[in-house]
């Protein structure tokens, strides 16, 4: 009798480009579970809003579908930290780790389909380099802001779950399984939509991809399935855009952003914030200072080697005319990361943020990364050829330009992050501040305080809520009050406290309406803030 042992393709072992991979990814995720113990990066109010909000769902307090005071920014990072809120209170770290595992899986995924794609080491290197990470990158990856972090894998599995469909192997075959492979895809696109909308670009392609390799299926139970999936994962937006006042559902407020404020700056001007800064920005090349000459290279290099990835997709369907889908899927799958990234960078030089402040908006091209892969492949062909020695003279001048790129891009993205390493004292010292602040507030026994904007709602999360604070502007005058119950308490207080920073104009504001009684009234001075507790409310919007 003979006992066959050859292990079955889903439980190999790992090869050795696998084995580098997984090294290289858990020193990528490691890296950021230190900087998230750390808070690196700072926090801010925006962020703390999330964290508001998962603790309002650990408590069933509120069951936000967008974040507060806007129409369009999913909650679904909330609910993601509401449990662990839930079991260990509000803290920044506790906030941010579900972001870390949603880094980990976009990783995997991202390893999974580059090695589908294009081959294992080429797999390796793309998770070397998205293993990597300047403030701007992991700024994108760690900081609950809404959307992208947990957006991009879903993506990804879209895409992995229609090259599985269309190559039929293994488990791929049985019909339960592949029902189920597509209603997942359904609920991943309309979950993604409801979370950012910036991913609808990836998944409209991913859409296509997806009807490519199952297009006939679509026609039965996989197509309700998927409508099904879709319309569960989406469900949140599209109820709250029912009840939406005129004006204020989701496509109407980004209508409006997109549109900005004053003249539309020109084509030259936004395409220049696009690529120059931006795509550097967003692919971790530079610090978030901005760009130097030397690192804005890549942007100029960007669109030609989309075209050019174009261009092989193509070739590589032609060849493959006459064959099976499952052969065909490789090539269109490529075409799709291509698109998605073309689309997203076309919208974003459409808009009057990529001129006016490239610098804060290039967060908008963090999807991007999703089509890294496809974007360095001509460059990874052309130097693999060259050291083969397959190519003649001509060739050989390409493949050697080409290992250079990509030692230059890797040689710039390591020396970008670790100047971002040696700068982590300056965002640490900010959380310090932070967190001196609000211990100092508890210590005066205020609960209802007045603040600005980047103030209250991080003092609110870093006192539990013990502290309630209502947004003011420099003038005293209402502000930007995300959670209006907040503002309703501090308005009902008798002696509602100030919290202010030094100097700022609503402190001069502040001490020119209490005349005499300014210093009395002053509690203590903290971390560049002064507190103050007037003998009587100050509201001169009354």
């Amino acid at each position: 009798m003979v006992v066959s042992t050859r292990v079955p393709p889903d439980r190999a072992r790992l090869d050795r480009p696998a084995r580098v991979a997984l090294l290289l990814g858990v020193a990528g995720v490691g890296y950021r579970l230190v900087l998230t113990l750390l808070t690196v990066p700072a926090a801010n109010s925006d962020e703390a809003t999330f964290g508001l909000a998962a603790l309002h769902i650990a408590a069933g307090r509120e069951h936000p579908v967008f974040l507060y005071g806007q129409h369009y920014m999913g909650m679904i990072e909330s609910y993601l930290a509401a449990p662990l809120v839930a079991l260990a209170g509000p803290s920044w770290p506790v906030l941010r780790l579900p972001l870390v595992a949603s880094y980990a899986l976009f990783l995997w995924l991202s390893h999974r389909l580059s090695r589908r794609l294009y081959g294992p080491w080429f797999a390796t290197f793309t998770v070397g380099l998205l293993a990597l990470g300047t403030e701007r990158v992991v700024r994108d990856q760690l900081t609950v802001v809404g959307g992208r972090p947990e957006g991009k894998p879903m993506v990804l599995a879209i895409l992995l779950i229609a090259v599985g469909l269309a190559g039929r192997r293994g488990r791929w075959r049985r019909p339960g399984w592949r029902r189920a492979a597509v209603g997942l895809a359904g609920v991943c696109a309309g979950a993604a939509l409801w979370s950012d909308w910036l991913l609808a670009p990836y998944l409209a392609v991913a859409g296509v991809l997806l009807v490519y390799a199952t297009r006939r299926e679509l026609l039965g139970w996989s197509g309700l399935l998927l409508v099904a999936g879709f319309a569960v994962g989406v469900a949140p937006l599209v109820g709250d855009n029912l009840v939406a006042p005129p004006g204020a559902d989701s496509w109407s407020v980004l209508r409006q952003l997109s549109a900005g404020t004053g003249p539309t700056p020109p084509l030259v001007d936004r395409v220049r914030g696009g690529l120059l800064t931006g795509v550097p920005l967003a692919t971790g090349l530079c610090q978030v200072t901005g760009c130097a000459r030397r690192q804005e290279w890549f942007g100029v290099l960007y669109p030609v080697l989309l075209v050019a990835a174009a261009g092989l997709a193509l070739v590589g369907y032609r060849r493959t005319t006459g064959r099976p889908t499952a052969v065909r899927v490789r090539p269109v799958a490529q075409l799709a990361l291509i698109a998605g990234a073309a689309l997203t960078l076309l919208s974003y030089v459409r808009s009057p943020p990529a001129a006016t402040d490239p610098l804060v908006n290039a967060r908008y091209l963090a999807v991007v990364q999703i089509s890294l892969p496809a974007v360095l492949w001509p460059l990874w062909l052309a130097a693999a050829a060259c050291w083969r020695g397959t190519v003649g003279v001509v060739g050989r001048l390409v493949g050697a330009s080409a290992t250079a790129v990509l030692a230059g891009l890797t040689t710039t993205a390591v020396v970008a992050t670790g100047l971002f390493l040696t700068a982590l004292d300056a965002p640490r010292a900010d959380q310090r501040r932070a967190r001196e602040l609000a211990d100092a507030v508890r210590r005066t026994g205020l609960r209802e305080v007045y603040g600005d904007y980047w103030t209250c709602n991080r003092l609110t999360f870093d006192t539990g809520e013990r502290v309630v604070c209502a947004v003011l502007d420099g003038q005293l005058t209402p502000g930007q009050n995300r959670y209006r119950p907040y503002w309703r308490r501090v308005e009902g207080a008798q002696r509602p406290g100030y919290v202010l920073p030094v100097d700022s104009p609503a402190e001069r504001r502040l001490r020119g309406l209490l005349g005499d009684g300014a210093d009395p009234a002053r509690l203590v001075e903290v971390a560049g803030y002064r507190v103050y507790h007037p003998a009587s409310a100050v509201r001169p919007w009354r």
